[in-house]
């Protein structure tokens, strides 16, 4: 039964690069920096691969770069309502520098969600007024996440009983076990 519900789990990932309005597009990513502190804050998926790596794109000047720098361990929650399923992922998170590979998601950004990426002030700067915000006309400050998972935890609420399993990679393989909910 692991095996198929890890079958299942991908399927919905996947779902969540490719299907508008898929619960899965969005997750919350927790982070911490050298200030001990959780930071949580939602991301959408944008990428997600075979080998259970999900991407998403941020400001590189954000506080979640930061901490990544500082703490490559993140963890992203998911939740599907209809399913009643949640999917609790952690990882290490990795900064993508291939130049080809940035280009190659910053053209099938649309041009209105490019305007995030190129403000002239940090994201979570103070300003006096929300017409202070400029925007670079040649630069910005796109940066893609990669969260290489290795371990996942299933959890579907359903009745009788729920069922929970976690997933960890050893090596370069999933293993199943189930849990107590």
């Amino acid at each position: 039964m692991t095996t198929a519900v890890f079958s299942e789990l991908k399927d919905e990932l996947q779902k969540g690069v490719t299907e508008y309005g898929h619960p899965f597009r969005l997750g919350t990513l927790g982070t911490v920096g050298l200030d001990k502190m959780a930071r949580l804050r939602t991301v959408v998926l944008r990428d997600f691969s075979e080998d259970l790596e999900l991407s998403f794109f941020t400001d590189k000047r954000s506080k979640k770069v930061t901490h990544i720098i500082e703490n490559q361990k993140v963890s992203i929650l998911l939740y599907h309502p209809e399913k009643r399923i949640q999917l609790k992922i952690e990882g290490n998170a990795f900064i993508i520098k291939n130049d080809k590979k940035i280009a190659k998601y910053w053209n099938q950004v649309n041009d209105n969600a490019k305007k995030d990426y190129t403000t002239t002030i940090a994201p979570g700067s103070a300003i006096e007024n929300l017409k202070d915000i400029d925007y670079l006309n040649n630069e910005n400050h796109f940066c893609i996440i990669t969260i290489e998972a290795h371990k996942i935890e299933y959890l579907k609420l359903d009745q009788p009983n729920h069922i929970k399993i976690r997933y960890s990679r050893e090596d370069n393989h999933w293993k199943g076990e189930f849990l107590v909910p």
